[in-house]
């Protein structure tokens, strides 16, 4: 019996961020975008862990480019403001589900200025937990991300569903019992959740 499903934010609860994020900061720093995709992707891992703060992370990166770095106060989180667009068809889903009974988590490969947005706009409202990688210091598709979340929930692995964008994740979810669903779009979730008698199909 299923009594938690559990859904990733980037390419789920919101469109993919990714490419927009680093178009801003590029934009921002004056320099070509694939110059920073570059090397942003030598430190992204850490960042995303909290190992190094958003400061020394731009420090590093415009010392190795041999530039001035952002005056701003959060180069990051106003590049996260601009982008992100919420899937509202996904938070009205969540709503559904949680009138049904379900327990509602949330996993996510996320930096710290990201995490605080998350709460400065209360997101955390739609969830019965939420497992950032940058508070627990791992990062999908590590076991530790998806136990964390399980106890929060108080939930065993056979009872809940994750839902991710990258099959790499959904594949880290299922090596700990987790039942999984590679997202592609919100009309292909709900006909999933329907065929598993989660909810009806409409």
């Amino acid at each position: 019996m299923i009594k938690a499903i559990i859904f990733d934010w980037g390419g789920v609860l919101v469109d993919n961020p990714a490419d927009g994020l680093m178009d801003y900061c590029a934009n921002a720093l004056r320099i070509d975008v694939n110059l920073l995709k570059g090397i942003f992707s030598k430190y992204e891992t850490v960042f995303q862990k909290g190992e190094i703060s958003e400061n020394k992370l731009w420090n590093i990166i415009c010392k190795e480019l041999n530039i001035k770095t952002s005056p701003v106060n959060s180069l990051w989180k106003n590049a996260v403001k601009h982008v992100l667009k919420d899937k509202n068809k996904i938070y009205q889903l969540i709503s559904l589900l949680k009138n049904k009974g379900y327990l509602i988590g949330l996993i996510t490969n996320t930096e710290i200025p990201t995490m605080e947005y998350f709460f400065e706009n209360g997101y955390e409202k739609y969830f019965d937990s939420t497992t950032f990688s940058c508070a627990e210091n791992a990062v999908k598709p590590e076991e530790k991300m998806y136990d964390i979340t399980l106890n929060k929930l108080n939930v065993k692995s056979h009872e809940t569903i994750f839902i991710d964008d990258k099959p790499e994740y959904i594949e880290g979810a299922k090596k700990v019992g987790i039942n999984g669903i590679v997202f592609k779009t919100p009309e292909q979730l709900v006909k999933e959740l329907a065929a598993l008698a989660i909810m009806d199909e409409h």
